[in-house]
């Protein structure tokens, strides 16, 4: 890998282009003894580029650029459903001679237009992840992962997300050594535990329904005590039977489904805003035991809760 070629577009987000410069624009230092690339932004139109956020660029380098680049990186931008042409079709044919096309965010819309997506695993901000699957349903959207690489095909996470997939790039390509000094420099983890779906917000308390609603709330006020289904039936005055027929046409999920997603919510409010240990958060929420939370917080969040609260935890408590 020698040629890095970036492509922007009106709109491109200044933080998804700086991420990409940090990793693969940085010059030789004899300190790190870094791989060095022949680093060229492009567009469509070579000149000025509206910029997302108040100021804008001027590109000298057109598309041409993509035709030698042994690395195609897509920055992303503001309207990300409205991609050039040009340069969808310019992405295209740089996969098709083999090239790698990087693009995390909501840049991988540029992939889906090229049809680089089509029965690929890839992913994309957690918040835009069922309008991608929605958009190009022949694309295997993974909305948990940081970064996922299919075939030449490179997706990343929101924002940050783009530094873990080029890592993991530098890492494949140039070793651990060569992507942890690179990390280093950037005073990045070379690697974070975990995929995106530990950064997505479940507030409690917001699931719709009809005739359950004043039963939901029951519930959540009593998450630590035992809620089987026969309870939550008496609770509603039906049958267990009517009761899991009713529950599933009001929520769209099973009773336990529901109720392990209100425990974990408030576990992770839990790990968040209190001191409380990690035992004694599994016995307020209802799991009962630490083992048992673990568990249902490595499934649901790809992380473990220790894990998470140094992570979220507000900096004036990690120090207090």
């Amino acid at each position: 890998m020698k040629n890095v070629a970036v492509v922007v577009q009106d709109g491109a987000e200044p933080f998804g282009l700086g991420s990409i410069c940090e990793v693969w624009a940085e010059p030789y230092h004899p300190d790190d003894d870094n791989p060095v690339f022949e680093f060229v932004v492009c567009t469509a139109e070579p000149g000025r580029i509206e910029g997302g956020s108040g100021f804008d660029l001027f590109v000298e380098h057109g598309l041409e650029a993509l035709e030698t680049a042994d690395l195609v990186c897509i920055v992303p931008k503001l309207d990300f459903r409205h991609n050039d042409p040009r340069a969808v079709a310019a992405v295209r044919q740089a996969a098709d001679r083999g090239a790698i096309v990087s693009a995390h965010c909501t840049g991988a819309w540029v992939l889906g237009d090229a049809g680089l997506l089509d029965g690929r695993e890839c992913t994309t901000h957690w918040r835009h992840a069922d309008e991608l699957a929605a958009t190009f349903p022949k694309a295997r959207v993974n909305p948990d992962v940081l970064y996922m690489f299919d075939g030449n095909i490179l997706t990343g996470a929101g924002a940050a997300g783009g530094i873990d997939a080029s890592l993991h790039l530098m890492r494949r390509t140039f070793g651990a050594r060569a992507a942890a000094t690179t990390a280093r420099r950037m005073v990045v983890p070379p690697h974070r535990d975990g995929g995106q779906a530990q950064f997505v917000r479940t507030p409690m308390g917001q699931t719709e329904a009809d005739t359950l609603a004043p039963l939901l709330a029951w519930v959540s006020e009593r998450l630590d005590e035992p809620m089987p289904v026969e309870r939550l039936a008496a609770e509603a005055h039906m049958s267990p039977r009517t009761f899991a027929r009713r529950f599933r046409d009001e929520t769209g999920t099973t009773p336990l489904q529901w109720l392990t997603g209100q425990r974990l919510a408030l576990a992770e409010e839990l790990l968040e805003n209190s001191s409380l240990s990690v035992e004694q958060i599994a016995s307020r929420v209802g799991f009962g035991n630490a083992a048992t939370l673990r568990h249902h917080f490595a499934a649901s969040r790809g992380t473990t809760p220790q894990a998470y609260r140094k992570t979220f935890t507000c900096l004036e408590e990690q120090s207090a």
